[in-house]
């Protein structure tokens, strides 16, 4: 287990499969558009959180190779919210001091973004914080074939001997190179499977799986209670709010190896909404709010996204 130097309660490496934007959405009547944005916001808030807790390696799939089969007008949209993060949290990260990386495929992505990816990384190339890596475009049967393919080239040029390949040596091929093994896999929205994620890596890291969509997750709290069950470990953790968080996972999973990492599920609000509303009131007043244009701005975010999908 890779422990972050100083610090005994926190994993090296942690994993998340941002899941459920779209089912977010469709829950609370409003376009799946407006789920990704929600998304974007959750993502912010995961990497402040991670920086203020001391993390030290943070991997978030963003996009996948399978999503390209998505509509297109769902695809476009996706397309913008990048650019859009890209243009805007930039110059917080490089304030924060997070260097940011992109895995995955760039031969299918339009040239904008292509250029967008490659400033952001030499903008955060120096910093020594958070290393905040964006899993897009990206598929782990495709990594590790890439890889074969890489080694296979070179034993047939005669520039590699295959039996010195070796687990260590391929993984110097993937994407991930210069990054720990994840310790932690956190997927949210209730599925329980990898998704093509990190498959190689992954091989001896704990796995998390969530219930909750992944706009309303967040980690909340990095805590060392040795716990023989998951069940004693959420009753025993700290909540700041017991009426506006909850413990995710699940009573029946076993203990994980390492410090027990706690993550929490925000019920989060958006401002001006209440907590606890009826639930038609809750519901009308949530499509409201999204689409209204005030706290969040989910009107602005969507026609900002359009506007960056249209205008490259």
């Amino acid at each position: 287990m890779a422990i972050v130097p100083g610090n005994s309660s926190l994993p090296r490496h942690v994993a998340i499969i941002m899941d459920g934007n779209g089912r977010w959405a469709q829950k609370r009547h409003l376009p799946r558009q407006a789920g990704h944005v929600a998304g974007v916001n959750a993502v912010r808030e995961i990497v402040r959180q991670a920086c203020e807790i001391g993390l030290e390696n943070l991997t978030l799939f963003a996009f996948s190779s399978e999503n390209w089969k998505r509509p297109a007008k769902e695809v476009g949209a996706l397309m913008g919210l990048f650019r859009l993060y890209f243009r805007s949290d930039i110059e917080e990260l490089v304030e924060r001091g997070v260097r940011m990386r992109i895995i995955g495929s760039r031969s299918r992505v339009d040239d904008d973004i292509r250029k967008m990816i490659e400033e952001s990384e030499r903008l955060t190339l120096g910093n020594s914080g958070l290393n905040l890596t964006f899993a897009f475009d990206y598929g782990g049967q495709e990594e590790i074939a890439a890889a074969a393919r890489e080694l296979a080239r070179a034993a047939a040029e005669g520039r590699l001997d295959p039996e010195t390949i070796t687990p260590e040596l391929l993984s110097s091929r993937l994407f991930t190179s210069g990054l720990p093994e994840p310790d932690l896999v956190i997927r949210t929205s209730g599925e329980r499977r990898l998704s093509n994620f990190l498959l190689w890596q992954s091989a001896y890291a704990e796995l998390m799986f969530v219930d909750t969509l992944w706009p309303i997750s967040a980690v909340r709290n990095f805590s060392t209670r040795s716990t023989n069950s998951r069940s004693a470990s959420a009753a025993s953790a700290p909540c700041r709010n017991p009426r506006r968080e909850q413990v995710v996972g699940h009573r029946d999973e076993p203990a994980p190896r390492f410090a027990q990492l706690q993550v929490f599920a925000r019920l989060d609000h958006p401002a001006g909404v209440r907590p606890g509303a009826r639930a038609g009131h809750d519901r009308r007043d949530l499509r409201r709010h999204a689409l209204s244009g005030r706290g969040g701005g989910c009107r602005r975010f969507l026609r900002g996204a359009r506007m960056a999908s249209h205008h490259r």
